[in-house]
């Protein structure tokens, strides 16, 4: 694919400043623009790499006035802000890059399965029977749709995803490879005989809209009722969840963290990498939570925690001040005690 200086500055509603014949055909970092890329100049951290760079367009901020001459084969297009409009020019890329359409020959579908308009379903996918896929909806080779399963318009799965029988998933979400949605509940029983019995799992997955998920994330079903995320989370790769588990609207959830079962996390919330979150437990809305934490009981809303065991962010600070000057307390108190035990 192939664009002009003109063009792009349309779609950006932006002004161009040089050749506006100029033509890209790739997408790249300022330092590392080639000939026929596009790249961007946000950060003035990065400035000098405008006066180097070999990127044949760089999108720059209209209040932006270049400190050297730019070389004669770049050209710069001035817009309100330079990184939503890449940003913008990433996500319009990517959907031309993923506009796939039909179905393939080696695709299953069940009789009783109904599938809507302009979807691309590849082969070796497998669509179980009475499934429901929306419009629009792209199913990547090796993905399992169960029985009864809902998926919405304009979703994406890719490649190996497997969402088991009777979930829900809305419209517009992401799923990204090794995702398994609606796998049994971690549910066992001990017995007199102290042997674990599987507890049934017979609840779902509700997956609501603009919700996406990176690789490798276990989203588990409900023992009864359903495990809940709701609209617009966003969770990382290698993310898990347990069953009956309710994530509110518009939260992030960073790799590795997991969350215990029954627990339910209120909107906006922000969860680093590695955080632990106990079961049973309610954590508010807004709150943050910093790499590697441990939560095990219920969280207020806008709280702001680190640690394991979590506590408030600027006394975990505080402590860990005290923490770190341990060794010298300890060197001082035995001296102190030497010199009391000295004078008995």
């Amino acid at each position: 694919m192939e664009f002009s200086a003109n063009q792009i500055a349309e779609l950006l509603n932006g002004e161009v400043i040089g050749n506006s014949e100029t033509i890209v055909n790739k997408l790249a970092k300022i330092e590392e623009g080639e000939n026929q890329s596009l790249s961007f100049l946000a950060n003035l951290a990065y400035e000098e790499h405008l006066y180097t760079t070999d990127a044949s367009i760089v999108i720059v901020n209209k209040d932006f006035t270049p400190a050297k001459p730019v070389k004669d084969t770049c050209t710069l297009i001035k817009v309100d802000n330079a990184y939503e409009c890449f940003a913008k020019l990433l996500e319009t890329y990517n959907q031309f890059k993923h506009n796939k359409s039909g179905i393939e020959d080696l695709a299953f579908i069940a009789e009783s399965a109904s599938i809507g308009e302009n979807v691309y379903i590849a082969g070796f996918a497998y669509i179980s029977e009475n499934a429901k896929i929306g419009n629009n909806v792209k199913i990547y080779p090796h993905v399992f749709i169960g029985d009864n399963v809902t998926v919405g318009d304009n979703t994406t799965i890719f490649s190996g995803v497997k969402i088991y029988h009777d979930c829900e998933i809305g419209a517009n979400c992401t799923f990204h490879s090794g995702t398994v949605i609606g796998s049994d509940g971690f549910g066992f029983a001990p017995n007199s005989e102290n042997e674990y019995n599987k507890v049934a799992q017979i609840g779902n997955v509700i997956v609501e809209d603009h919700v996406e998920m990176g690789a490798n994330c276990t989203i588990d079903r409900a023992t009864m009722g359903s495990t809940v995320i709701k609209k617009g989370v966003k969770l990382d790769n290698l993310v898990h969840l347990a069953h009956n588990v309710v994530i509110d609207e518009n939260g992030v959830m960073a790799a590795q963290s997991g969350v215990a079962g029954s627990t339910k996390i209120g909107k906006n919330i922000m969860v680093g990498g590695q955080v632990g979150i106990t079961g049973h437990i309610s954590v508010g809305d807004n709150v943050k939570i910093a790499a590697q934490s441990g939560i095990s009981k219920n969280v207020k809303e806008n709280a702001v925690l680190q640690g394991s065991p979590a506590m408030d962010l600027k006394e975990f600070y505080k402590a860990y001040a005290g923490f770190k000057n341990l060794p010298d307390i300890l060197k001082r108190l035995n001296e102190l005690e030497r010199k009391v035990q000295g004078n008995e």
